[in-house]
């Protein structure tokens, strides 16, 4: 690795040493600052070439790339354009453009660029493996799995097309595969955190939260810097019950990525299951600062104002929640529990008549309601609801009694 910057580092040197005058000359600096990832000097030199040579299909591509990197994506798929009308045979400028759309969440264009590009360069194992992520990021799996069959047969060597064929199998719930591919992945390359992560989520749906756990840290050893490894921890420490460990990940988390609102919203969780009311509540502040149509975030601070016996706060945030989520079968029940806390017990049914009206199978909502009309002295309605809940659940007395 540090040959590689050296290297970098010399061809930046020649360039700046000998300033350039054609074209491709800032084009070839323009790329050296590239690899150097100062995306706004590149684009410079990028301008300065097309300045000079306006029909030079390479400097719109490069451009196209160093805002690609900027997250500029309209302005690369812009560049891109220009590159294919000048060379409309660079499948590289199809696969890039097809990475903007991918990015912009237009996973239609991307395809179509990717099979723009597979057609011009059809033994390409990459063009065919972002394709197949393409189709990955649309739920359609079983085509993302033929397509990184495809790559894999074109280079059965290429970790990546592994990796991202076990996510596939991950989103179709067969984590078996998925672990199966991470393991292929692993072993050609030993030093992709990425793999470790995600054969740690694997794991983790499989309830194999030690496995899952160790994969998360190796992932983390590998690379520091990633929050979103610290939160999986987190998530899986947290499913062990190991609150103090899960609190540190999400901290670490958080430390990485101030704006990283899951992680707020799991840090709130793991307080709130400590019965630590004022820290849950701080974290879903924050969370919802950071992401104020956080419906989840809404009900749970309800909660943990509840649990405080602040009732009118709770309904506040229960009213929020709705509204940011009409269907949200809990945010109605745990409305109902504080109205009925509050000995408000018709606003309480009326609640737990519209949960279950969300959610047909929701036995909690039926013993409840039945617990308010014994309240309300209506015993039949009672029975008949507590009869309804034990049919769904025939330990829930233990549970909620």
């Amino acid at each position: 690795m540090k040959k590689r910057f050296l290297l970098l580092w010399v061809f930046a040197v020649i360039f700046s040493c000998a300033a350039p005058k054609t074209a491709e000359e800032f084009t070839e600096r323009g790329r050296a600052h590239l690899g150097n990832e100062n995306w706004d000097r590149a684009i410079a030199d990028f301008d300065q070439a097309i300045r000079l040579d306006p029909n030079y299909a390479s400097a719109y591509y490069n451009r196209g790339l160093a805002y690609e990197k900027k997250g500029d994506f309209d302005r690369a798929i812009a560049d891109h354009n220009e590159a294919i009308r000048l060379d409309p045979n660079d499948a590289r400028a199809y696969s890039r453009r097809g990475i903007a759309y991918e990015y912009k969440g237009d996973f239609d264009r991307a395809i179509a660029d990717y099979n723009q590009a597979i057609r011009l360069d059809p033994n390409n194992a990459r063009w065919i493996y972002i394709r197949g992520a393409a189709y990955s990021d649309k739920g359609d799996f079983d085509r993302a799995i033929v397509d990184y069959n495809q790559a894999i047969k074109l280079d059965p060597n290429d970790a990546i097309a592994y990796l991202y064929r076990g996510v596939a199998y991950e989103g179709k719930g067969d984590y078996d595969r998925a672990i199966a591919d991470h393991d292929q992945a692993i072993r050609l390359d030993p030093n992709d955190a990425i793999a470790y992560y995600y054969r740690g989520v694997a794991y983790y749906d499989k309830r194999d939260y030690d496995r899952a756990i160790a994969d998360y840290s190796e992932a983390i050893r590998l690379d520091p810097n990633d929050a979103i490894a610290y939160s999986a921890r987190g998530f899986a420490y947290y499913y062990k019950g190991d609150f103090d460990r899960a609190i540190a990940d999400f901290t670490e988390a958080i430390r990485l990525d101030s704006n990283f609102a899951e992680a707020y919203y799991n840090r709130g969780v793991a307080h709130d299951d400590k019965g630590d009311y004022d820290r849950a509540i701080a974290d879903y502040n924050q969370t919802i600062r950071l992401d104020p149509n956080n419906a989840l975030a809404y009900s749970n601070r309800g909660n943990a104002y509840s649990d405080k016996g602040d009732y009118d706060r709770a309904i506040a945030d229960y009213d929020q929640a709705i509204r940011l989520d009409p269907n949200y079968a809990i945010a109605y029940y745990n409305r109902g529990n504080a109205y009925y806390n509050k000995g408000d017990y018709d606003s309480a049914i009326a609640n737990y008549d519209q949960a279950i009206r969300l959610n047909s199978n929701f036995a909690e909502a039926y013993y409840n309601r039945g617990v308010a009309y014994e309240n309300k002295g209506d015993f039949d309605k009672a029975i008949a609801d507590q009869d309804q809940a034990i049919r769904l659940d025939p330990n829930i007395r233990k549970r909620l009694d």
